[in-house]
């Protein structure tokens, strides 16, 4: 209990012993004695409850989160500031107070009636650039600071929800609405919708001295027949996002074969030319040999021969014709034949 509602109560006990000394004082007079002493018991019970009560009056008590807006009764004109959370006095009689909440509080539009603020269905009801018909859902978050009280107090008093936070909102959602189309707003234009609901409503509210701390859009129905067409839409364009992956799938893997084969052709190609190239090489080296020495032919045929080849008759046009000394001249490690080699030639 707050000192006031003390003092209020005590004002009133005060009042009591009052009445218990006007009753002493007829019983005293009926007795045919002095009633001085229930008329002055009854003078300060009432003296005393008047004054309790006039100061009881008199204190004033903010609460945490409020702010108190002082009426001077006589020029109707406000205080400024409005009294802060506190104890502060007033002039009784003269002086009047009205207390706002500053704390955050929330004002609700929904198409449910257990949610909004007013029973029923009370959902935003607007129509896109092409003619749809949506319905929005939309919770306010808003507070009022306490310099801004007595702006608020002269404006709108206690109807500032009814007479301008809900109406401004309507309002608001169905200009911005009405500047996006429907399947916009159904896919990724829904935040930029809420977002700029939100900028011009925060706008409005400042100039009438209210902030709004967040405004919610928590739900945006439309027609069964605009939905149905818009998932079947969906559903057609997952379809044939589909058909192109698994097509490009098969692009790819086709294209992967193709790398490939490309691939392998080039290591067989590779392969042949270093195999000619090093044919080539082994070619070119045994040229090079035979071109240093003529008699490396005939000594790696006769070398060759088998072991029990003891002579080799050669037809007159063979390009063979051998001479011992010339084997002789292959080197010092060159050993001759011990059988005769009979080396004939036609005509010889």
């Amino acid at each position: 209990m707050n000192f006031g509602g003390l003092l209020g109560i005590v004002a009133v006990l005060a009042f009591g012993v009052g009445i218990l000394g006007v009753a002493f004082a007829f019983t005293l007079a009926s007795q045919g004695r002095s009633a001085r002493g229930g008329v002055l018991l009854a003078l300060v019970g009432f003296a005393s409850g008047v004054v309790l009560f006039v100061v009881s009056s008199g204190i004033l008590i903010v609460q945490p989160a409020r702010a108190a807006v002082i009426v001077n009764v006589l020029t109707g004109e406000l205080e400024d500031p409005a009294r802060a959370p506190g104890t502060s006095i007033i002039i009784p009689g003269l002086q009047e107070y009205i207390i706002y909440q500053t704390d955050q509080r929330e004002y609700t539009m929904s198409g449910i009636s257990t949610e909004g603020r007013l029973q029923g269905n009370d959902a935003v009801e607007a129509l896109t650039v092409d003619g749809q018909e949506v319905r929005l859902d939309i919770t306010v978050l808003y507070r009022i600071e306490r310099q801004d009280v007595n702006q608020i107090h002269l404006n709108w008093q206690n109807r500032y929800e009814s007479d301008f936070i809900r109406p401004t909102v309507r309002a608001v959602a169905r200009d911005v609405v009405s500047q996006f189309e429907a399947e916009a707003i159904y896919g990724l234009e829904r935040e930029a919708l809420g977002g700029r609901i939100s900028q011009l409503v925060g706008r409005r509210m400042a100039d009438e001295g209210l902030t709004l701390t967040s405004l919610l859009v928590r739900q945006i129905d439309f027609n069964d027949a605009f939905a149905n067409s818009i998932e079947e839409k969906q559903i057609e364009e997952q379809k044939l996002q589909r058909a192109r992956t698994e097509a490009e799938r098969v692009q790819t893997e086709a294209s992967g074969r193709a790398d490939a084969a490309e691939q392998e052709a080039r290591g067989r190609a590779n392969a042949r030319l270093i195999e000619a190239q090093a044919e080539a090489e082994a070619l070119r080296v045994i040229s090079d040999q035979i071109a240093a020495n003529p008699n490396l032919i005939q000594y790696l045929y006769v070398a060759n021969l088998s072991d029990n080849v003891s002579f080799a008759l050669l037809p007159s046009d063979a390009p063979f014709i051998f001479s011992v000394d010339d084997f002789t001249q292959l080197g010092d490690d060159f050993e001759a034949p011990e059988a005769s080699v009979r080396l004939t030639e036609a005509g010889r």
